[in-house]
């Protein structure tokens, strides 16, 4: 059985990566005023920041049209027999929704939605490690077993310096009770049942991060890791600084720098920060 890879746009996985393991992606888009931008085809991630600044409404993002998705399986069922399509939680996006009702209409192209509960390059991981088994000729069964066991060690924590668009978004569950109080501090985010929620207030930049880098310190001191990425909201610098932080202690393990793109960036917002990672 010959199995395909697909995710959508907000795993930030670099076209030549995509290209060299034969990743399929089907992108959402951004839009400011009446116009729809594709990200990573029709928008840089550097060009959404350069126009999030002069923009005076944040803008709006948008799924994948059911079309986009089915014209990408049609192409996909002449190739292969099966697909696993990997997606940011279903919790923020429905676009893991749309792929799943887009699978059903296929008979001779069977199509598995993986809903990865997270998004950015924690969903990578997961999208990259299922190109390396799709490419060993793994079984559809064989790489969501194997995904379903990275579910179970995957950390993600990420800080934003301005909690408004994610409210303004209405991306933050629970934030109600907090606002007002959250808005005067750095809060860490992650996802909890596939949704963002707060882990712990802390009262700077530099003291959240600092908070994050702990808790990956630790997991690396008691586990073997298998990866970490650290990911930027258009402050590479900022991302480079904590890897290298971390490379001082754990030079063997394997690091990448990755990056809030245009939907991811809508709702966090410039000079956003986090941290990813999971066990062997």
């Amino acid at each position: 059985m010959k199995v395909a890879v697909m995710t959508d746009s907000t795993a930030y996985i670099p076209e030549s990566i995509r290209k060299q393991l034969d990743i399929h992606m089907v992108p959402l888009s951004v839009v400011f005023g009446d116009k729809a931008y594709r990200e990573e085809i029709d928008m840089t991630t550097e060009q959404f920041y350069d126009k999030m600044r002069e923009a005076k409404e944040l803008p709006k993002t948008s799924q994948p049209s059911i079309g986009s998705i089915t014209e990408t399986f049609q192409k996909l069922a002449k190739e292969y027999d099966a697909v696993i399509s990997i997606h940011l939680s279903s919790g923020i996006s429905g676009t893991y929704s749309a792929v799943a009702g887009a699978g059903e209409m296929f008979e001779k192209l069977k199509v598995y939605p993986y809903d990865s509960e997270l998004s950015c390059m924690a969903q990578g991981f997961y999208v990259l490690e299922a190109a390396r088994l799709a490419k060993e000729n793994k079984s559809p069964e064989e790489i969501i077993q194997r995904l379903d066991n990275i579910k179970k060690t995957i950390r993600a924590y990420f800080m934003v310096d301005d909690l408004t668009n994610l409210h303004r978004g209405g991306r933050l569950t629970g934030a109600q009770k907090l606002i007002g109080h959250l808005l005067q501090v750095k809060p860490i985010l992650h996802f909890v049942d596939k949704v963002i929620v707060p882990f712990e207030k802390v009262r700077t930049r530099k003291k959240a991060t600092n908070r994050i880098m702990s808790m990956l310190m630790e997991d690396a001191a008691a586990y073997q890791l298998a990866e970490v990425v650290f990911i930027h909201g258009n402050n590479e610098k900022a991302a480079r600084e904590l890897e290298a932080r971390f490379k001082q202690e754990y030079p063997d393990v394997k690091t990448s720098i990755s990056y809030f793109g245009p939907v991811i960036g809508t709702h966090l917002g410039e000079g956003a920060i986090g941290i990813s990672w999971y066990q062997k």
